[in-house]
């Protein structure tokens, strides 16, 4: 069977699992669409929480990240997996206590302010758009190339398929279907690590390979992999470039980023009891923990087989070290999709493959006809093209593909039904037209998520960066913009609304603005160029990954001092902050 129509069954398979879930577990009241009735288990919980939260982002873009950046890419490790400390110990207990739908009733209760619950409508449509614009980039990728269809044909099959199962269950078919998710794209991550680390090292645990020694030598991978990447001009592997300054910010961003983002927090209210939210957390970290422990060694393993593959070897050497072959079939295979491709800038047909950003190395190479580096290979295509580098089985290679498009649809689908529930639970019922029916109000959620959809598509077409990179920019959205106001509302009393629509705001326009400023989002799809600033303009020099850090801080000082010089909350509003945060008799009552 070829790989196409492999391809084809394993995801068609998939899909149909997914729909006949949604099918099965259909809302029929809001509460089911918003928040599953609060009756869902905390394994299952857990399962979907993981499912929810390790996005295209995790499976397709972080090893791929890893795979180039060596050991700057821990950052990424370290801040996606320590926002879960944070979230259950902080946040998901007392949230889960309060008993309501979203995180802006959660703002506008706290803050009884209905501008705020306003503001932090904009702050999670804000995070979500940009999120999802990297979930369905991984929707595009993946359909271009092991479907072999146009990404604009990929990303309305998967706008189908989200449709499906997030408008008729809402977030009682997102979670069954998200459980589901999580096996298929656990499986169809690991299942290639361990061949290839076989292949590698002769080692089958992923974790183990990435310290051991080469099959057949006396050399450990990362040693190996230190000499042929300086060999060829690149940064050592196992060394970082960036400042720590830099890798703090990231690190903190991505962590309080992961504590504030609404389609993960509201998993929170899905579950029977307060107790049960920090059972689930817990949970999802062990869940979390399975592909994350495993990503460095699929980094690590795919920049060797990459380059392995590229220059086997040593003919026509520069210093007895750089070298160039044929194309192999896989480059070949992957420029139909536009995210590899092969300059032959010599005319010699041979691919030349090194830094050629490194003024020094070039000017050595160049004495020996080289005219610059001839291949450019796009970060997020590292884990999916992995197994077809390494030469794994068609069955695997179309397993990895259903994982993919599993980790991407998940997130997007929880990403919409926030924004979702944002539209018809937040402003419809709780601005516009308090007395609206329930089964209105679903009708308008169902609606709300139909447009929400569209939008993502839309986004899908033309993403502003790497899956990653972009996921990022969201978590540091969220780290600045609603984190505070949330960790405020629970442990201090004395903040009242003022303090926090001035923190919420300053924070999101500081935010948004660097990296508007450096990174030039919106300008780039509009076709302007400019917005790409050097690193040395950078505020602190912290990148525009980080920058949430400073927005965070910002919005914490503002919110406090505006709170200080105006009017205290009333009475009532510091008893339920009293009441969420201290477990009375292991009351479970919400308010």
């Amino acid at each position: 069977m070829s790989l196409q129509t492999l391809t084809y069954v394993v995801v068609g398979l998939s899909f149909a699992l997914y729909i006949g879930i949604a099918i099965w577990s259909r809302a029929h009241s809001t509460g089911d669409f918003y928040i599953a009735g609060k009756g869902v288990s905390p394994i299952a919980n857990g399962m979907a929480t993981a499912a929810d939260w390790m996005s295209a982002a995790s499976f397709i873009s972080m090893a791929g990240l890893i795979a180039f950046l060596g050991y700057d890419g821990s950052v990424y490790l370290m801040g996606w997996t320590g926002g879960y400390v944070l979230l259950a110990l902080l946040l998901a207990p007392y949230l889960r206590k309060f008993g309501k739908f979203t995180v802006p009733e959660f703002i506008a209760e706290r803050y009884y302010s209905k501008t705020a619950r306003i503001v932090a409508v904009i702050c999670l449509i804000f995070i979500s758009f940009t999120y999802v614009a990297g979930q369905m980039r991984g929707v595009g990728i993946v359909f271009s190339r092991f479907l072999e269809v146009d990404v604009t044909v990929g990303l309305v099959i998967g706008m189908a398929i989200v449709f499906t199962y997030a408008v008729l269950g809402g977030m009682k078919g997102i979670t069954y279907t998200q459980v589901a998710q999580y096996c298929v794209l656990i499986f169809a991550y690991t299942v290639p690590a361990i061949f290839i680390a076989l292949q590698i090292t002769n080692n089958p645990i992923p974790q183990l390979a990435f310290g051991s020694e080469i099959a057949g030598s006396d050399t450990a991978l990362l040693d190996k992999l230190d000499d042929i990447v300086t060999s060829l001009g690149f940064n050592q592997y196992t060394s970082g470039t960036k400042s720590r300054v830099d890798v703090f910010c990231i690190t903190m961003a991505l962590m309080v980023g992961t504590a504030g983002l609404p389609h993960v927090i509201v998993r929170f209210f899905t579950v029977p009891k307060v107790r049960d939210a920090r059972v689930s957390a817990g949970y999802a970290l062990l869940f979390i923990a399975i592909l994350y422990t495993t990503a460095p060694a699929v980094g690590s393993m795919a920049r060797y087989n990459l380059i392995n593959t590229v220059q086997p070897g040593e003919i026509g050497a520069v210093d007895g070290n750089l070298a160039y072959v044929d194309r192999p079939e896989w480059i070949e295979t992957w420029q139909n999709t536009g995210l590899v491709s092969f300059e032959d800038k010599n005319g010699d047909g041979r691919i030349q493959y090194y830094d050629d950003s490194n003024d020094s190395f070039a000017a050595k190479a160049a004495a020996y006809g080289w005219q610059g580096n001839e291949l450019s290979v796009d970060r997020d295509i590292m884990v999916l093209a992995n197994p077809e580098i390494a030469g794994l089985p068609n069955w695997v290679i179309a397993l990895v593909a259903a994982g993919g498009i599993a980790a991407a649809l998940s997130t997007a689908a929880g990403l919409l039904l926030v924004i979702s529930a944002a539209v018809s639970h937040d402003l419809i019922k709780g601005i516009f037209v308090p007395t609206i029916s329930e089964s209105h109000e679903l009708l308008a959620g169902r609606i709300a998520a139909a447009f929400a959809i569209l939008i993502a598509g839309y986004l899908g077409f033309d993403p502003p960066g790497w899956v990653a990179q972009v996921v990022a920019f969201a978590f540091g959205l969220a780290a600045a913009s609603l984190f505070p106001v949330i960790l405020l509302g629970i442990f201090f009393k004395r903040v009242n609304k003022q303090g926090a629509i001035a923190g919420m705001l300053t924070g999101l326009l500081f935010t948004y603005g660097y990296i508007e400023f450096f990174k030039g989002l919106f300008l780039k799809w509009a076709g302007a160029p400019w917005g790409e600033n050097v690193a040395s303009n950078w505020l602190f020099g912290i990148s525009p990954e980080g920058i949430g850090v400073i927005g965070a801080c910002l919005n914490f000082a503002v919110a406090l001092v505006v709170s200080h010089l105006t009017a205290p909350p009333p009475d009532r509003v510091q008893q339920m902050v009293e009441h969420i945060r201290v477990p009375r008799h292991f009351d479970e009552n919400p308010i």
